[in-house]
C-alpha cells in the first residue's frame, strides 16, 4: 500500500472522470501540479548528485575564464579566494545545484509545457511547440557565446586596477557573475523568437517592424552595451552582432507570415475604422 501511494504521488492521475469539454477538476490539477512538481524535484536530485561526483571538472569548467584572465594580466594582479570556514562547502553546493539546474532544464521545461499545454487552444500549442524547439538551442548558443567572451570580459574589468593593487576575488562572487553573464546571453538570444511568436499572435506586424528597424537596431546595442560585464566593444559587438542577424531573421519571417495571412484571409488584422480590400 506505501509503495502504491508512493507511485501515486509521482503519476498524478485524475481521479475524477475528465468531463468531455476537457476539464479536470481542481483537486486533480493539483495533483498533477504535485506529481511535475515532485519529478522535477527527483531529477535535480539525481543531477545534483551527479554534478558533485564530479565537481572538479565543473569547477575546470567554471574557473576557466577566469584563469585564462589571470594568465594575461600581470603576475599577482589578481587572486581568487573563498572567506569563511564553511566557504568550500557552500562553493560546492552551489557549483552543484547551478549545474543541476542547467542540465535538467529540458525536462523542467518541459514538465512546465506538459502542464499548460491541455489548456490552450490548437494555435496557441502550435506557437508553443514552436518556441519550445528553438528556444532551447538558441538559448545554448548564447550561453556558450557568453562563455567564449567572458575572459576577455574579465581581463578588461580587472585590468582597471592601478598598478600594484591586487584584485581579491571571493569564488562566490565570481560564480555568481559567472551565471548571470551567462543567462545574459542566453536570454538574449531568445529575444527574436518572442518578436515571431508575438506576430503569430497578431500583436506585431512584419511592416511594423521594417518601420522602426533602425531604432530596434540601436536599442540592440544599447542592450548589449549595458548587458554585457565588460567595458570593451568587443563583447558588446558580439552580442550585438547575433541578436542584429537574428532580428533581421524575425523581421523576415513576420513579413512571409503576414502575407500568407493577408492571402488567406483578406480582412483580417483590419481595424473598424480600415476599408476592405474586397
Amino acid at each position: 500500500m506505501r509503495i502504491a501511494g508512493l507511485v501515486g504521488l509521482f503519476s498524478g492521475r485524475p481521479r475524477h472522470e475528465v468531463g468531455p469539454d476537457g476539464r479536470m477538476a481542481l483537486s486533480d490539477h493539483f495533483r498533477e501540479f504535485r506529481a511535475r512538481l515532485l519529478r522535477c524535484l527527483m531529477v535535480f536530485l539525481l543531477a545534483f548528485a551527479l554534478a558533485i561526483v564530479f565537481r572538479h571538472a565543473l569547477y575546470d569548467a567554471v574557473y576557466g575564464p577566469y584563469s585564462d584572465a589571470q594568465a594575461k594580466l600581470p603576475e599577482g594582479k589578481t587572486v581568487a579566494t573563498t572567506s569563511g570556514a564553511g566557504a568550500g562547502l557552500l562553493l560546492w553546493l552551489t557549483l552543484g545545484g547551478f549545474a543541476a539546474a542547467v542540465v535538467t532544464a529540458p525536462y523542467w521545461l518541459y514538465q512546465i509545457w506538459a502542464f499548460v499545454l491541455p489548456g490552450l487552444y490548437a494555435q496557441e500549442r502550435k506557437m508553443s511547440r514552436i518556441f519550445a524547439a528553438i528556444a532551447g538551442p538558441l538559448f545554448i548558443a548564447g550561453v556558450a557565446l557568453g562563455y567564449l567572451t567572458l575572459p576577455m570580459a574579465l581581463e578588461v574589468l580587472i585590468g582597471f586596477n592601478p598598478e600594484g593593487v591586487t584584485n581579491l576575488t571571493d569564488f562566490n562572487d565570481y560564480l555568481q557573475f559567472f551565471t548571470r553573464t551567462l543567462l545574459v546571453f542566453g536570454l538574449a538570444f531568445n529575444i527574436p523568437v518572442f518578436v515571431v511568436l508575438l506576430n503569430l499572435a497578431g500583436v506585431v506586424k512584419g511592416s511594423s517592424l521594417k518601420a522602426y528597424r533602425p531604432w530596434i537596431i540601436i536599442g540592440t546595442f544599447v542592450f548589449a552595451a549595458v548587458a554585457t560585464p565588460s567595458a570593451d566593444p568587443f563583447s558588446m559587438v558580439l552580442m550585438a552582432g547575433p541578436m542584429v542577424l537574428l532580428f533581421f531573421v524575425s523581421e523576415a519571417i513576420a513579413r512571409l507570415n503576414d502575407r500568407r495571412r493577408a492571402r488567406t484571409s483578406p480582412n483580417r488584422g483590419l481595424s473598424p475604422d480600415e476599408l476592405s480590400p474586397l
